[in-house]
Protein backbone atom coordinates (compact mmCIF):
# COMPACT_ATOMS: atom_id res chain seq x y z
CA UNK A 1 0.00 0.00 0.00
CA UNK A 2 1.54 2.80 -1.10
CA UNK A 3 1.89 6.18 1.28
CA UNK A 4 -0.15 8.96 1.10
CA UNK A 5 1.04 11.42 -1.03
CA UNK A 6 1.66 14.88 0.45
CA UNK A 7 1.40 14.50 3.98
CA UNK A 8 5.51 14.88 4.87
CA UNK A 9 5.31 18.10 3.22
CA UNK A 10 2.60 19.43 5.40
CA UNK A 11 4.08 18.49 8.26
CA UNK A 12 4.94 21.12 10.82
CA UNK A 13 4.37 24.36 8.19
CA UNK A 14 2.03 27.00 9.46
CA UNK A 15 0.03 28.99 7.36
CA UNK A 16 0.54 32.75 6.25
CA UNK A 17 -3.36 33.09 7.35
CA UNK A 18 -2.33 32.35 10.50
CA UNK A 19 0.77 34.21 11.23
CA UNK A 20 -1.20 37.53 9.90
CA UNK A 21 -4.05 36.69 12.33
CA UNK A 22 -1.64 36.60 15.15
CA UNK A 23 -0.01 40.38 14.42
CA UNK A 24 -3.60 41.45 14.47
CA UNK A 25 -4.46 40.19 17.26
CA UNK A 26 -1.20 40.94 18.99
CA UNK A 27 -2.04 44.67 17.70
CA UNK A 28 -5.74 44.61 18.97
CA UNK A 29 -4.33 43.93 22.55
CA UNK A 30 -1.57 47.14 22.48
CA UNK A 31 -4.39 49.24 20.94
CA UNK A 32 -6.72 48.31 24.11
CA UNK A 33 -3.94 49.03 26.68
CA UNK A 34 -3.10 51.81 25.19
CA UNK A 35 -6.70 53.18 25.30
CA UNK A 36 -7.00 51.87 28.89
CA UNK A 37 -4.22 54.12 29.83
CA UNK A 38 -5.09 57.26 27.64
CA UNK A 39 -8.44 57.44 29.77
CA UNK A 40 -7.47 59.34 32.33
CA UNK A 41 -6.23 62.19 29.71
CA UNK A 42 -9.38 62.36 27.81
CA UNK A 43 -11.27 64.92 28.90
CA UNK A 44 -14.77 66.77 27.38
CA UNK A 45 -15.90 70.07 26.56
CA UNK A 46 -19.19 71.27 26.97
CA UNK A 47 -20.42 70.10 23.99
CA UNK A 48 -19.84 66.76 24.97
CA UNK A 49 -16.67 66.15 22.09
CA UNK A 50 -13.85 64.22 23.87
CA UNK A 51 -10.21 65.78 23.34
CA UNK A 52 -6.84 64.33 24.62
CA UNK A 53 -4.63 66.21 27.11
CA UNK A 54 -1.70 65.31 27.73
CA UNK A 55 0.26 65.99 31.48
CA UNK A 56 2.95 69.23 30.53
CA UNK A 57 6.19 67.67 32.16
CA UNK A 58 8.04 70.68 34.44
CA UNK A 59 11.79 71.29 33.08
CA UNK A 60 14.07 69.54 35.53
CA UNK A 61 15.19 72.00 38.47
CA UNK A 62 18.66 72.71 38.87
CA UNK A 63 20.27 71.38 41.85
CA UNK A 64 20.22 74.58 44.12
CA UNK A 65 23.75 75.43 45.56
CA UNK A 66 23.56 77.35 48.60
CA UNK A 67 25.71 80.03 48.65
CA UNK A 68 27.53 79.44 52.10
CA UNK A 69 27.79 76.56 53.10
CA UNK A 70 27.83 76.15 57.12
CA UNK A 71 29.73 73.69 58.22
CA UNK A 72 30.98 73.24 61.66
CA UNK A 73 33.84 70.73 62.51
CA UNK A 74 34.63 70.26 66.24
CA UNK A 75 37.90 69.64 67.33
CA UNK A 76 38.90 67.36 69.24
CA UNK A 77 40.49 68.62 72.42
CA UNK A 78 43.65 66.76 72.80
CA UNK A 79 45.71 66.42 75.46
CA UNK A 80 48.89 67.79 76.05
CA UNK A 81 52.02 66.25 76.89
CA UNK A 82 52.96 67.54 80.50
CA UNK A 83 56.23 68.41 81.22
CA UNK A 84 55.97 70.40 84.30
CA UNK A 85 58.64 72.11 86.96
CA UNK A 86 56.59 72.86 90.76
CA UNK A 87 57.92 76.65 91.38
CA UNK A 88 58.70 76.76 95.27
CA UNK A 89 58.96 80.09 95.88
CA UNK A 90 55.52 81.49 97.94
CA UNK A 91 54.83 84.07 97.10
CA UNK A 92 56.10 84.95 93.66
CA UNK A 93 57.68 87.64 93.59
CA UNK A 94 58.87 88.91 90.08
CA UNK A 95 62.93 88.49 90.86
CA UNK A 96 62.31 85.67 92.08
CA UNK A 97 60.56 84.25 89.03
CA UNK A 98 63.12 85.64 86.75
CA UNK A 99 65.61 83.77 88.76
CA UNK A 100 63.99 80.68 88.59
CA UNK A 101 62.98 81.22 85.06
CA UNK A 102 66.90 81.31 84.24
CA UNK A 103 67.45 78.27 86.17
CA UNK A 104 65.04 76.02 84.63
CA UNK A 105 66.34 77.00 81.09
CA UNK A 106 70.08 76.40 82.32
CA UNK A 107 69.38 73.18 84.10
CA UNK A 108 71.34 70.38 83.98
CA UNK A 109 68.71 67.96 85.22
CA UNK A 110 67.17 66.93 81.82
CA UNK A 111 63.29 67.08 83.22
CA UNK A 112 63.86 70.47 83.82
CA UNK A 113 65.63 71.75 80.79
CA UNK A 114 62.81 70.28 78.75
CA UNK A 115 59.96 71.54 80.60
CA UNK A 116 57.15 72.79 78.58
CA UNK A 117 55.14 74.29 81.82
CA UNK A 118 55.26 75.15 85.61
CA UNK A 119 52.87 74.22 88.56
CA UNK A 120 52.46 77.25 90.51
CA UNK A 121 51.32 77.00 94.27
CA UNK A 122 48.40 79.05 94.78
CA UNK A 123 47.09 77.83 98.28
CA UNK A 124 49.39 75.28 100.27
CA UNK A 125 47.93 73.20 103.21
CA UNK A 126 48.81 75.85 105.66
CA UNK A 127 45.51 77.53 104.40
CA UNK A 128 47.81 80.47 103.11
CA UNK A 129 46.72 81.77 99.51
CA UNK A 130 49.64 83.44 97.81
CA UNK A 131 47.78 85.57 94.87
CA UNK A 132 45.32 88.71 95.18
CA UNK A 133 42.25 86.46 96.22
CA UNK A 134 38.72 88.33 96.75
CA UNK A 135 37.34 84.81 97.86
CA UNK A 136 40.31 84.29 100.55
CA UNK A 137 40.02 87.70 102.03
CA UNK A 138 36.69 87.58 102.86
CA UNK A 139 36.96 84.68 105.38
CA UNK A 140 40.40 86.14 107.20
CA UNK A 141 42.39 88.91 106.37
CA UNK A 142 46.17 86.56 107.46
CA UNK A 143 44.97 84.15 104.51
CA UNK A 144 46.40 86.17 101.59
CA UNK A 145 50.11 86.56 101.55
CA UNK A 146 51.58 88.25 98.74
CA UNK A 147 54.22 90.90 97.61
CA UNK A 148 54.11 93.79 95.82
CA UNK A 149 55.18 92.16 92.35
CA UNK A 150 52.97 89.29 93.18
CA UNK A 151 50.63 89.78 90.66
CA UNK A 152 52.82 91.17 87.55
CA UNK A 153 55.10 87.97 88.15
CA UNK A 154 51.95 85.36 87.80
CA UNK A 155 50.62 87.32 84.95
CA UNK A 156 54.39 86.69 83.28
CA UNK A 157 54.32 83.10 83.98
CA UNK A 158 50.83 83.01 81.98
CA UNK A 159 52.58 84.84 79.27
CA UNK A 160 56.06 82.84 79.29
CA UNK A 161 54.32 79.56 79.04
CA UNK A 162 51.55 78.92 76.65
CA UNK A 163 49.69 76.42 79.45
CA UNK A 164 50.51 76.49 83.44
CA UNK A 165 48.97 75.15 86.36
CA UNK A 166 48.02 75.84 89.40
CA UNK A 167 48.44 74.22 92.38
CA UNK A 168 45.33 74.48 94.99
CA UNK A 169 45.59 72.73 98.39
CA UNK A 170 41.76 71.90 99.20
CA UNK A 171 40.36 70.81 102.70
CA UNK A 172 43.61 70.87 104.77
CA UNK A 173 43.40 74.32 105.37
CA UNK A 174 43.79 75.02 108.98
CA UNK A 175 42.94 79.29 108.91
CA UNK A 176 40.07 79.26 106.91
CA UNK A 177 38.61 76.08 109.03
CA UNK A 178 38.89 78.14 112.31
CA UNK A 179 37.97 81.45 110.90
CA UNK A 180 34.77 79.68 109.83
CA UNK A 181 34.12 77.08 112.40
CA UNK A 182 30.37 76.72 112.12
CA UNK A 183 30.10 77.39 108.58
CA UNK A 184 33.40 75.65 106.92
CA UNK A 185 35.32 73.77 109.65
CA UNK A 186 35.04 69.88 110.72
CA UNK A 187 34.24 69.47 113.58
CA UNK A 188 34.03 66.97 116.27
CA UNK A 189 31.88 65.04 117.89
CA UNK A 190 31.78 67.26 120.85
CA UNK A 191 31.02 70.14 118.89
CA UNK A 192 33.99 71.88 118.46
CA UNK A 193 36.95 72.22 115.90
CA UNK A 194 38.33 68.79 115.10
CA UNK A 195 42.39 68.33 115.36
CA UNK A 196 44.20 65.65 113.14
CA UNK A 197 47.25 63.44 114.33
CA UNK A 198 49.31 66.81 113.36
CA UNK A 199 47.74 69.19 115.12
CA UNK A 200 45.96 71.05 111.81
CA UNK A 201 42.70 71.60 110.75
CA UNK A 202 40.21 70.88 107.76
CA UNK A 203 37.53 72.40 106.18
CA UNK A 204 34.49 69.93 106.26
CA UNK A 205 33.77 68.40 102.56
CA UNK A 206 30.27 68.17 103.80
CA UNK A 207 29.31 71.48 104.34
CA UNK A 208 28.34 73.52 101.11
CA UNK A 209 30.10 77.06 102.24
CA UNK A 210 33.57 75.40 102.54
CA UNK A 211 32.62 74.03 98.69
CA UNK A 212 32.38 77.23 97.79
CA UNK A 213 35.00 78.79 99.40
CA UNK A 214 37.14 76.90 97.18
CA UNK A 215 34.82 76.73 93.60
CA UNK A 216 35.21 80.82 94.43
CA UNK A 217 39.30 80.30 94.15
CA UNK A 218 39.16 78.33 91.11
CA UNK A 219 36.98 80.55 89.18
CA UNK A 220 38.96 83.32 90.30
CA UNK A 221 42.72 81.24 89.29
CA UNK A 222 40.91 80.73 85.49
CA UNK A 223 40.44 84.14 85.49
CA UNK A 224 44.17 84.81 86.44
CA UNK A 225 44.51 82.87 82.79
CA UNK A 226 45.87 79.46 83.96
CA UNK A 227 44.85 76.75 81.88
CA UNK A 228 44.90 73.69 84.82
CA UNK A 229 43.61 73.75 87.87
CA UNK A 230 45.45 70.91 90.14
CA UNK A 231 43.71 69.90 93.40
CA UNK A 232 45.38 68.58 96.38
CA UNK A 233 44.59 67.48 99.62
CA UNK A 234 40.82 66.40 98.06
CA UNK A 235 40.11 64.12 101.58
CA UNK A 236 38.80 63.74 104.86
CA UNK A 237 41.88 63.33 107.74
CA UNK A 238 43.45 60.02 107.57
CA UNK A 239 45.44 60.72 110.95
CA UNK A 240 44.39 60.89 114.25
CA UNK A 241 41.59 60.28 116.75
CA UNK A 242 39.05 59.71 113.78
CA UNK A 243 36.37 58.29 116.09
CA UNK A 244 35.62 62.03 117.08
CA UNK A 245 35.21 62.90 113.77
CA UNK A 246 31.30 64.35 112.92
CA UNK A 247 31.14 63.57 109.68
CA UNK A 248 27.60 64.33 109.15
CA UNK A 249 24.59 62.24 107.62
CA UNK A 250 26.36 61.74 104.17
CA UNK A 251 28.28 59.43 102.89
CA UNK A 252 32.44 60.83 102.74
CA UNK A 253 32.52 59.96 98.91
CA UNK A 254 29.41 61.29 98.20
CA UNK A 255 30.28 64.65 99.30
CA UNK A 256 34.22 64.73 97.79
CA UNK A 257 32.44 63.41 94.30
CA UNK A 258 29.73 66.71 95.05
CA UNK A 259 32.47 69.08 95.57
CA UNK A 260 34.71 67.99 92.43
CA UNK A 261 30.75 68.00 90.52
CA UNK A 262 30.58 71.94 91.87
CA UNK A 263 33.81 72.02 91.07
CA UNK A 264 33.49 71.01 86.86
CA UNK A 265 30.18 73.42 86.98
CA UNK A 266 32.48 76.60 88.69
CA UNK A 267 35.16 76.27 85.35
CA UNK A 268 32.26 75.42 82.91
CA UNK A 269 32.56 78.50 80.89
CA UNK A 270 36.07 78.62 81.10
CA UNK A 271 38.53 76.05 79.07
CA UNK A 272 40.55 75.15 82.09
CA UNK A 273 41.08 71.85 83.10
CA UNK A 274 40.46 70.31 86.62
CA UNK A 275 43.05 67.80 87.64
CA UNK A 276 43.06 66.15 91.12
CA UNK A 277 46.30 65.08 93.29
CA UNK A 278 45.50 61.52 95.01
CA UNK A 279 48.24 58.68 96.92
CA UNK A 280 49.24 56.27 94.84
CA UNK A 281 47.75 53.57 97.13
CA UNK A 282 44.39 54.83 96.24
CA UNK A 283 45.41 54.59 92.67
CA UNK A 284 46.71 51.09 93.18
CA UNK A 285 44.21 49.59 95.43
CA UNK A 286 41.13 51.68 94.09
CA UNK A 287 39.79 52.83 97.49
CA UNK A 288 40.58 54.80 100.64
CA UNK A 289 37.86 54.28 102.64
CA UNK A 290 39.10 56.46 105.73
CA UNK A 291 39.99 59.43 103.36
CA UNK A 292 36.93 58.76 101.75
CA UNK A 293 38.27 58.22 98.30
CA UNK A 294 37.11 55.87 96.06
CA UNK A 295 38.71 55.83 92.40
CA UNK A 296 36.00 55.10 90.11
CA UNK A 297 33.89 58.13 91.84
CA UNK A 298 36.76 60.50 91.18
CA UNK A 299 38.28 59.74 87.97
CA UNK A 300 35.32 60.57 85.40
CA UNK A 301 35.33 63.83 87.48
CA UNK A 302 38.60 65.20 86.56
CA UNK A 303 40.60 65.26 83.13
CA UNK A 304 44.04 63.96 84.83
CA UNK A 305 45.10 62.60 87.97
CA UNK A 306 48.46 63.58 89.66
CA UNK A 307 50.52 61.09 92.03
CA UNK A 308 53.94 60.77 94.11
CA UNK A 309 55.45 57.47 91.99
CA UNK A 310 58.50 56.45 90.43
CA UNK A 311 58.80 55.86 86.98
CA UNK A 312 58.11 51.55 87.64
CA UNK A 313 55.13 52.25 89.16
CA UNK A 314 53.59 54.80 86.16
CA UNK A 315 52.60 52.34 83.35
CA UNK A 316 50.76 50.31 85.74
CA UNK A 317 49.06 53.47 87.66
CA UNK A 318 48.23 55.07 84.66
CA UNK A 319 46.43 51.66 83.57
CA UNK A 320 44.24 51.69 86.53
CA UNK A 321 43.27 55.59 86.07
CA UNK A 322 42.02 54.26 82.72
CA UNK A 323 39.97 51.89 83.37
CA UNK A 324 38.39 54.19 86.15
CA UNK A 325 38.12 57.02 84.16
CA UNK A 326 38.05 56.49 80.55
CA UNK A 327 39.14 59.97 79.16
CA UNK A 328 41.08 60.54 82.35
CA UNK A 329 45.07 60.68 82.30
CA UNK A 330 47.73 60.46 84.20
CA UNK A 331 51.09 62.25 85.31
CA UNK A 332 53.32 61.04 87.42
CA UNK A 333 54.84 63.42 90.04
CA UNK A 334 58.71 62.74 89.45
CA UNK A 335 62.29 64.27 91.96
CA UNK A 336 65.76 63.42 91.18
CA UNK A 337 65.25 59.61 93.38
CA UNK A 338 61.92 58.87 91.20
CA UNK A 339 62.65 59.55 87.79
CA UNK A 340 64.50 60.58 84.93
CA UNK A 341 61.51 62.57 83.44
CA UNK A 342 62.82 61.74 80.08
CA UNK A 343 60.06 60.71 78.10
CA UNK A 344 56.06 61.68 78.52
CA UNK A 345 54.07 63.43 81.19
CA UNK A 346 55.50 64.73 84.19
CA UNK A 347 55.14 66.92 87.19
CA UNK A 348 59.16 67.59 88.69
CA UNK A 349 58.76 68.28 91.98
CA UNK A 350 62.02 70.01 93.60
CA UNK A 351 64.54 68.27 95.80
Amino acid sequence: MSPTRGYHNYRGRTSKGKIVLAVLLVLIILAALSVIAMQRYIVYDENGRPHLELPQQEPDKPEETPDDLDITIEETKKDPEIRAVQLTETPLTDSAWQERKMSILASSTLAVSRANTVALTVKDASGHVYYDSAAAAAVSASIVQTETSTAAAIAEVNETYPYTIARLACFLDPIAAKADVEGMGLKNTGGYIFYDGNNSNWLDPGKPAARQYLCSMAKELAELGFDEILLTDVSYPTAGKLDKINYGETMKNQNLAAFLEEMEAALADSDVRLSLELPETVIAEGSDNIAGLMLADVAPKVERIYAVATEEQSEALAAEVAAAGENTGFVPEFSADTGSGTAGSYLWLPE
